[in-house]
């Protein structure tokens, strides 16, 4: 006669052969949200994603597994709540958006992973009006400023000050989004912007003049914005993400490459961003690291201060793991799959402090 712990060891075992199945069980469709502009009724998918949707590779690949591909248009105004929402209530599998949501994200108990990050990174913009007689952050000092609190560009703001011996309340800070911010300048109700490249904008306008941007700064210091996936997602669904994954390097690559520059910027400015403001915001660095993959210093060192800001800023309370979020693997099974491991190289750290 069996003994009751092997009676318990018979019934368990199949209870835990089906979760194991459940788990492993792949979904009726792959949900990847990315920053869209609606432009002439057309939908304009932003950065590598819309090389992935164009190229339909993806698309295919699932359809073989018969699971379906939808993308899910996140607008930029809300971009880091829409995003972290999806994720918190399993609406989404994938997404491209920001570090500070994301952190913000993994602290409130939302784990996510960085499976590919989003290249070199954006350069942000310190923009005053024509007649403005300053020409540092420090002789803002005392004035009014417009920047989007809570959005990736906050923390090179941050850091921007922390380099000066400046602090938040050294400024009157005015929480306006790009768009409100720039109308302020050029109505004389902010003494400066901090934005993105947008400030070439208002320069082409003449109603504002940039006095530093973060092409004077370490990598470090721009704002980032990278392929995140579920935790849950990713550990139940590996070969999925690794084809997630392939299919933004391989659209990583065909962008890299600079006879696709032009064709590149040329569809990226039906998002309404004129052609002149990408190629001056691309200027000054190789156009192929603009979308390099890789997990250098400088990402590591981006996020470890990023994790330090937001509790600094008491944005998140608790802690979130560095290592924990970054999950390099995908991306180096991928660079093998697709025969791309000489293509990008780690550029010589430039990891500072001071800009």
């Amino acid at each position: 006669m069996a003994t009751l712990p092997r009676l318990l060891r018979h019934l368990l075992l199949p209870a835990a052969l089906l979760t194991a199945q459940a788990q492993a069980a792949e979904p009726q469709t792959v949900r990847i949200a990315t920053v869209a502009y609606a432009n002439a009724g057309k939908t304009i998918f932003n950065g590598p994603s819309y090389v992935m949707d164009r190229d339909k590779w993806l698309e295919q690949q699932l359809a073989q597994r018969n699971i379906k591909l939808q993308w899910v248009p996140a607008a930029t105004a809300s971009v880091g709540t829409f995003v972290n929402e999806e994720f918190a209530n399993r609406r989404i599998d994938f997404a491209f958006y920001g570090d500070l949501p994301s952190i913000i994200a993994n602290a409130s108990g939302v784990s996510t992973q960085l499976i590919v990050p989003g290249g070199s990174g954006n350069n942000v913009y310190l923009v005053v009006p024509p007649g403005s007689s300053a020409k540092s952050i420090a002789d803002l000092k005392g004035k009014r400023i417009a920047l989007h609190r809570g959005r990736p560009w906050e923390l090179s703001f941050a850091k921007l000050l922390d380099a000066n011996q400046l602090r938040f309340d050294d400024f009157r800070i005015f929480n306006l989004n790009p768009q409100a911010g720039a109308a302020a300048l050029s109505a004389g109700r902010v003494d400066a912007l901090f934005t993105l490249s947008d400030a070439y904008l208002l320069e082409d306008k003449q109603v504002g003049r940039i006095i530093w941007s973060s092409k004077q700064a370490p990598a470090d210091w721009r704002m980032r914005a990278e392929l995140w996936g579920a935790k849950d997602f990713i550990a139940q669904q590996p070969e999925i993400t690794q084809l997630v994954v392939d299919a933004y390097l391989k659209a990583a690559h065909w962008t890299a490459q600079p006879e696709n520059q032009a064709a590149y910027q040329a569809y990226q400015a039906q998002s309404g961003q004129p052609l002149s403001v990408l190629q001056r915001e691309a200027e000054g660095q190789p156009w192929a690291q603009h979308f390099s993959p890789l997990y250098d210093q400088a990402l590591r060192q981006h996020y470890t201060d990023a994790i330090a800001y937001a509790l600094k800023a008491r944005l998140i309370r608790g802690e979130v793991n560095v290592e924990t979020l970054l999950e390099p693997k995908f991306v180096q099974q991928g660079l093998q799959n697709l025969q791309l491991q000489q293509y990008w190289t780690v550029p010589v750290a430039s990891v500072a402090t001071q800009p």
